[in-house]
This record gives C-alpha cells, sequence and structure tokens, in this order.
C-alpha cells in the first residue's frame, strides 16, 4: 500500500541552483542547507530535482541525499534563455559566437526592456509539479512556483546600483513576485518592506527564517581546525567579518572602526575578513594601506565549507558592520557556535539578535569602534552574549525548516497534506 501511494501522489520538486560557487554568497549557504534538510525527509513521496550551471555542482552534490538529487539536463536550451540569462560553460567553449549576440542584445537593448528568460523545459519535462527560485533571479514559467528575494536593497541603497541595474531588478522582482504562488522571505521586516513598497498581500508572503548553514556541514574534528588555521596562517586571536566586498558590506568604515580603537584604545585588534573579492575591493585595499592596517586585517578572500567552520571556532567574536541585510547569515552562524556578537542596528538584524548582541550604527565608525573593543576585552560581557546567542538559535533546524517548504510545495501543488502540514503554512504565514 505504500508503494503505491508514493507511485499515485509523488510530488515533483523543481528547484533553481544555478549558482556559481562563491559568487552568489547567502543563497549558495541557503541552498546547501535547505539540501541538506530535504534529504533527511524521506516519510514523505516527494522527489526533489536540484537544477544546477553544467559543470558547477560539486558545492551541492555532496549534500544530496535520499529524496534530492540533481536534475538531468536537456540536450539543447532555447536561444532566447541563452540571450537573456546565463550561458551553459559549454555554451561558452563551443558557440563563441552566442557572446558577441549576447552583448550586441545588451549593449543595443536596455537591460530593463529586455525580455525576461524564460524555462528551458528541464524541470517542467521531468515533471516538476513546483518550482522553487531560492535566489533573486528565476525564469518565467506556467508551473506554480516559490520565488525568494530576500531583500529589496535597491531600493533602499539606490546609489550603490547602476541605473540599468535597479531598472531592472524592479522590473525582474516584480514580475517574478506575481508569477510565484508564494513569496518567501526570511523575517518579518523583510515581509512588512516587500508589501510596503510592491503591494503583495500579507498572505502571499511566508516568513522562514533561514537556520545556521554550519549546521548542515559535516562537523570538524579539533586536529582538522588546527590544522586549517595553521595552514591559513590565522593569528591566536581575532574578530571574524566574513562578508563579500559589496558596498553595503560596510568594509571602509570597519576599517576606519580599526583604526579608531588603535588610537583610542592603544591597542591592535585584529579582524579577520572572508568572502569574495569583487571590484571594490580596489578601494577597500587602498583604505588599508592609507590607515596602515596592514598588520591588523586579513582578506582570505572566498574560503571552503571547511575552512569557514575552523575559522568560526576559533574566532574570538563576530562584527557584522553591513548597512543592509534581509537576514544575516553570519549572525546565526555565529550564534550556533557560540560565538559572541556585535552588529549593525539597522533593517531585520535587531529583529534577528534580540538582546543577544552588541547593537551599533554601522555608518558612525567611532560606535563600531567602542563595540569592537568590547568584544575584544569584556569576557563576561562575551560569556553572556555568547549564552543567549546559542538560545536564540536553538529553534532554528535545517530538518524542521524543509518540512515547512515541503508543506508549501504541497499547499502549491495542491497535493495531500497532513494536519502538520496545515500548522506548519499556517505558521509561516503568520
Amino acid at each position: 500500500m505504500r508503494s503505491r501511494h508514493r507511485a499515485e501522489h509523488q510530488l515533483v520538486v523543481g528547484i533553481d541552483a544555478r549558482l556559481r560557487s562563491g559568487q552568489p554568497g547567502g543563497v549558495e549557504q541557503f541552498t546547501i542547507g535547505l539540501a541538506s534538510g530535504l534529504s533527511r525527509l524521506e516519510d514523505g513521496p516527494e522527489q526533489y530535482l536540484f537544477l544546477t550551471l553544467p559543470g558547477e555542482d560539486a558545492w551541492l552534490s555532496r549534500h544530496l541525499h535520499g529524496p534530492c538529487k540533481l536534475a538531468s539536463r536537456p540536450r539543447r536550451m532555447r536561444t532566447r534563455q541563452w540571450i537573456t540569462g546565463t550561458l551553459p560553460r559549454r555554451a561558452v567553449e563551443f558557440a563563441p559566437w552566442l557572446l558577441r549576440i549576447r552583448g550586441i542584445v545588451r549593449t543595443v537593448i536596455p537591460s530593463a526592456l529586455q525580455r525576461l528568460p524564460t524555462s528551458d523545459g528541464t524541470l517542467e519535462s521531468a515533471g516538476a509539479g513546483v518550482l522553487h527560485f531560492p535566489q533573486q533571479s528565476a525564469f518565467l514559467t506556467p508551473v506554480p512556483s516559490i520565488y525568494q528575494p530576500w531583500d529589496l536593497q535597491h531600493l533602499h541603497l539606490p546609489d550603490f546600483f547602476p541605473s540599468d541595474v535597479h531598472a531592472a531588478r524592479e522590473r525582474s522582482y516584480k514580475e517574478y513576485c506575481r508569477q510565484a504562488g508564494l513569496v518567501v522571505v526570511a523575517s518579518h521586516w523583510a515581509k512588512s518592506d516587500l508589501m510596503k513598497h510592491y503591494g503583495l498581500r500579507a498572505e502571499k508572503i511566508a516568513v522562514i527564517p533561514v537556520p545556521p548553514p554550519l549546521a548542515a556541514y559535516e562537523p570538524l574534528s579539533d586536529s582538522k581546525v588546527s590544522d586549517i588555521v595553521g595552514r591559513l596562517g590565522l593569528p591566536d586571536r581575532f574578530l571574524f567579518y566574513p562578508a563579500q566586498t559589496w558596498e553595503h558590506k560596510n568594509h571602509l568604515r570597519l576599517l576606519e572602526a580599526l583604526a579608531i580603537t588603535r588610537t583610542r584604545y592603544r591597542a591592535d585588534i585584529l579582524v579577520v575578513c572572508s568572502g569574495r573579492q569583487n571590484d571594490h575591493f580596489r578601494e577597500i585595499e587602498k583604505e588599508v594601506n592609507r590607515l596602515g592596517l596592514e598588520r591588523q586585517v586579513r582578506f582570505l578572500g572566498f574560503v571552503s565549507q571547511d575552512e569557514v567552520q575552523a575559522i568560526y571556532r576559533r574566532s574570538h567574536g563576530l562584527i557584522f558592520p553591513s548597512l543592509f541585510e534581509g537576514w544575516g547569515l553570519p549572525v546565526v552562524e555565529a550564534f550556533f557556535v557560540g560565538l559572541p556578537v556585535a552588529c549593525a542596528r539597522v533593517t531585520s538584524l535587531p529583529e534577528l539578535v534580540g538582546d543577544a548582541a552588541l547593537l551599533f550604527d554601522p555608518r558612525e565608525p567611532s560606535g563600531i569602534a567602542d563595540a569592537m573593543w568590547r568584544l575584544w576585552t569584556e569576557d563576561p560581557l562575551r560569556q553572556k552574549l555568547a549564552e543567549r546567542g546559542v538560545d536564540r538559535v536553538k529553534g532554528l533546524d535545517w530538518p524542521y525548516t524543509a518540512r515547512i517548504y515541503r508543506a508549501q510545495y504541497r499547499r502549491l501543488a495542491r497535493q495531500p497534506m497532513h494536519s502538520d502540514d496545515l500548522e506548519l503554512v499556517s505558521e509561516s504565514l503568520a
């Protein structure tokens, strides 16, 4: 009876994981966590297919088990997808003229007026009854979908976005929100922001907090942590800031604050930064040299899953001066390992941390400096914050989060739902 039930009601869920490791930041970590959670749900008839870029699945495949697997791609992709979307690696290698065509299209036609990408048919041909877009990019499809825009930073910090990128985001975000049967964000602050700026109904937006990505990784032994720390050449004591070098991550003010601590407290606080280094990193390097901070800050670039675990476990505290966050994955990761946190008092972060972190104005380097000094020197405060942080994330669990998503998948696909599914749906829409 069980196998007949599974065959009769099996739901195929397509999840868009077309990412290049190291580039999308928190979206990559979320997708890994979701995959690990869904892989442990073997009490239902669902199958989960993860669509990746050709040759770009190593970051994810190790986390796929049980009902989760990679989607098999068709031999051809639609030309419209190649022009407006992400080119597969093989197309770049063997059909370079496609690059020239796409370049001409994007030059002649402003990005805001270009057609949004449509599906190449991979997930639909596999029988997907629901599609899940866990990143801001997506594609047009008639299949019921979940869309996660994460935040509307371009509306709050428009100076960080070229006009064409700003316009393209507005157009695509609104269209994908309209297309979706459900829009998901991680905080109530982000939900209110979507309702205010895009006029979405409250019942169309689910709030599903994101657990620590570190909880989805294989734990490291103490000896492995020591090996990694030694190989990276990390100091014995340091504060950690994991973030790509986007302007809104506020590295420049962090450096200014670091210089203030040297003058105000006569202390050489050390900060280790990880994350992909983009074009803005050149400005950050100039500031490091101008302020003479070469011996007080280390930029590691993108680090592996094992390396980031080791860095968290050896860090003295997390400093998080970001100007804008729809959630804040480094904060929940720090809470998970019992690391004290000081973070910006902006956007969703106060909702996330409650009383478990020091809060400061991220536009005031002096306040950042004071927070760093307290993390560096006040051991009773560090202990209190660490204990509160651990309590703060006790309810954040990847299998539980996966069950919330499964309940929403079933609802959108009009599949049979159990009483616990209904409770999870109601909870996330409250």
